[in-house]
């Protein structure tokens, strides 16, 4: 998924945060002062959200040089410059904290995934992103997690079946099961979107198999029901983990077998990474 935005986020972040004016920098730096600036990785990071940074500085002023010298989806050591900016320094102030507030905060996904991955590395199991994303940034967190080598599960409600407890909860009389009547009447609606079940129980799982899911969402299951899982499905649908995921327990539950493992933290609670904006003197 390519890093597609609309120059409106940019704009309204802009708006947010300028108002009326960048008070400070009127106040106190000249109009004509000029100034050369690096925008660095203060940790090891996965770098994600340079194009938009570059779009903030743009949208400021159309007289800075902008000269990136790192990629989205590159990994980068402490200390290595991202992005160089020269020109009007006022301009640059201006814009400073937008443009890290975008890269710091997509490279915090990006880098969590990364760490998610690699903790998986070997077993053939895919970490999956969800849907608890920061309202308005979906696309952008997707696409983090993609520059840190994770998977996008469905982007909204549209474009994949996701059958829940709660929607079996309004089947719970049909017959023969309500996964089954789930799955016929998804198949009948929407007869080219994936279908996934959530099973809780090794019966569910079973039911999900029998009634002929795409996917089966594994859910909080122990590692030894996961397996059994695994056994009982026996290739005929995908399986995805899901719950009680972190990076002590991640390496166990692909070793269960698992084709994909969705964590919910790698859009909802990733820490933003350490990225600075240094004037050169």
């Amino acid at each position: 998924m390519p890093l597609n935005f609309d120059p409106q986020l940019v704009r309204n972040a802009l708006a947010e945060d300028i108002g009326s004016g960048d008070a400070t920098t009127l106040a106190t730096v000249p109009a004509d002062a000029v100034a050369t600036t690096i925008m660095v990785a203060r940790e090891p990071l996965v770098v994600c959200g340079l194009p938009l940074a570059e779009a903030v500085f743009r949208e400021v002023s159309a007289n800075l040089n902008l000269a990136p010298s790192a990629a989205d989806g590159q990994c980068v050591a402490k200390g290595q410059g991202l992005l160089k900016i020269q020109g009007p320094a006022r301009a640059i102030l201006t814009a400073e904290r937008v443009a890290l507030n975008f890269v710091q905060r997509l490279s915090g996904v990006a880098t969590l995934t990364a760490r998610f991955v690699e903790a998986v590395a070997g077993t053939g199991a895919q970490i999956l992103d969800t849907r608890k994303t920061t309202p308005g940034w979906r696309l952008l967190e997707k696409y983090a997690v993609q520059c840190g080598g994770g998977v996008n599960h469905r982007i909204g409600l549209f474009d994949r079946i996701l059958i829940k407890d709660n929607h079996l909860a309004a089947l719970r009389d049909e017959p023969p099961n309500a996964i089954e009547a789930a799955v016929r009447r998804a198949r009948a609606q929407f007869p080219r979107l994936t279908v996934e079940v959530e099973a809780d129980t090794l019966q569910q799982a079973d039911q999900a198999r029998q009634a002929g899911a795409d996917v089966i969402l594994l859910d909080n299951m122990s590692n030894q029901d996961l397996r059994a899982a695994v056994r009982l499905i026996d290739g005929r649908a995908k399986t995805e983990a899901s719950g009680g995921v972190n990076l002590t327990t991640v390496r166990a539950i692909a070793e269960t077998g698992v084709d994909f493992i969705s964590v919910g933290a790698l859009t909802h609670s990733a820490p933003a990474v350490d990225i600075a904006l240094d004037f050169q003197t």
